[in-house]
């Protein structure tokens, strides 16, 4: 998880009780953790909305198999090389 551990994670946690007190931490948690699901419900439709673009374009489709067939051809040539 981003390179903390469990001494750096005390360490957050005990600065962010001396300077938020006992009684609004679970609060914060709280909040904290329902804009994290608001994020990723956000970020799940706006890629949801990308794909349905994607789809919905006339000659978007024949590309993306057109460039799939590039990168296999190019992970040939450099197999054989």
């Amino acid at each position: 998880m981003f390179g903390l551990g469990t001494p750096e994670l005390l360490i957050i946690f005990a600065i962010a009780f001396l300077v938020f007190g006992g009684k609004k931490l679970p609060e914060l948690g709280s909040g904290l953790g329902k804009a994290i699901g608001s994020f990723k419900r956000g970020l799940h439709d706006v890629e949801e909305a990308g794909r349905d673009v994607k789809n919905s374009l006339p000659g978007v489709k024949e590309v993306t198999e057109i460039r799939g067939t590039v990168e296999k051809a190019r992970k040939i040539t450099n197999v054989l090389r």
